[in-house]
């Protein structure tokens, strides 16, 4: 464990929950949170998250676990799809972070090109560990691969963060929900 370190990282919720989906395995979030903290230092870990009333069990498990949730309101599609685009409020909260001189240095789970700018702007600063990919390398933004940061996939920790084959998704007691 790295004690002594004082790390962030940064979650953009939807992106995490639906990669993970994607990949076809669960994601256990207090194996993650453990992991983040021993493998990276980091203190405080945010979760940028569509707020939606009927995943409140979600919200609390995920505040339980240690995370920090910052909501947005969500919008729908015509679909009735709900949509939380949080990429603006992790960029803001990572640049004020930046400014206010809280963490010694960051971690950003993420696929999404749009955080292309804050990993230059974090590299320039020197304040970045590494992204976090969720997503599988081919779907990882080029955009993200462009600007040099080292990048790790999560997919290859999958023996270490997804619940165990002995538990089927949805019966061990964690809260079901979308991160949308």
């Amino acid at each position: 464990m790295k004690p002594q370190e004082n790390n962030f990282a940064y979650i953009d919720g939807a992106n995490l929950h639906n990669a993970i989906k994607e990949l076809g395995w669960q994601l256990d979030y207090v194996r993650f949170r453990i992991w983040l903290s021993e493998k990276y230092g980091v203190k405080r870990v945010y979760i940028f998250i569509g707020l939606i009333a009927k995943y409140k069990d979600l919200y609390t498990y995920l505040q339980e676990s240690g995370f920090t949730l910052i909501f947005k309101e969500v919008v729908y599609d015509g679909g009735g799809k709900p949509k939380g685009n949080c990429d603006a409020d992790l960029v803001l909260q990572a640049a004020r972070d930046t400014y206010e001189n809280n963490f010694e240095k960051v971690i950003i789970v993420a696929s999404d090109g749009d955080y292309a700018s804050l990993v230059k702007f974090l590299l320039e600063k020197w304040k970045i560990l590494a992204l976090l990919s969720p997503s599988e390398e081919k779907k990882c933004s080029i955009l993200l691969k462009r600007t040099g940061v080292k990048i790790a996939y999560l997919k290859d920790q999958q023996s270490i963060l997804s619940y165990g084959k002995e538990k089927a998704p949805g019966r061990d007691g964690t809260p079901q929900g979308s991160f949308s």
